[in-house]
């Protein structure tokens, strides 16, 4: 992940010049910092139990999990996306997953948002990738606002279920809850 990438963006509301660069472990401090300014936008903030180590393992270790882009103008770090492979069996190619996008509430309007998505959907292509997905909490009218101005549909059909903690403990273990 050690590619940079820069990006001249036009908005409607200014120019800006911004820099989109591929996190590298030296980043893992800043990832997490942006990780929980997130969370606090989300309201989730209580649900954070990454740590430094942790994501360094994750994003860095003998297996990547994920890849992380950081939005920059100067020396200022202004947002980030974090994103996975994902895998569409209907149209038999590689996807990207967006599991995060952020931009700090003084950075928004700029570009930021869009770079990042751009330089996502620049990858997807470059790697043969069929679709880009993301989520977005239904409370977030300004993102949904933003990501249908894109061009992006939302899956209304669609709910998301999700298996953590203790759930996923028990059904890992099977019958009787015990790992053999």
């Amino acid at each position: 992940m050690a590619a940079f990438y820069n990006t001249y963006v036009e908005t409607d509301i200014s120019m800006a010049d911004i820099c989109i660069v591929a996190a590298t472990e030296a980043d893992v401090p800043l990832v997490l910092e942006m990780i929980r300014e997130l969370a606090e936008y989300e309201r989730l903030s209580h649900m954070v139990t990454a740590t430094e180590d942790l994501l360094r393992e994750t994003l860095f270790g003998a297996r990547p999990a994920a890849e992380v882009l950081l939005a920059w103008e100067g020396a200022e770090c202004a947002g980030f996306a974090l994103f996975f492979p994902n895998y569409s069996t209907y149209l038999g190619k590689p996807g990207i997953y967006l599991e995060d996008l952020f931009v700090k509430p003084h950075a928004r309007g700029k570009g930021f948002g869009l770079a990042l998505l751009r330089e996502i959907a620049r990858l997807a292509a470059e790697r043969g990738c069929g679709r880009v997905e993301w989520s977005v909490l239904d409370w977030n009218e300004p993102s949904i606002g933003f990501y249908k101005k894109l061009g992006a549909m939302p899956m209304n059909e669609w709910t998301t279920f999700r298996l953590t903690g203790d759930a996923l403990e028990r059904l890992a273990a099977g019958p009787g809850g015990h790992r053999p």
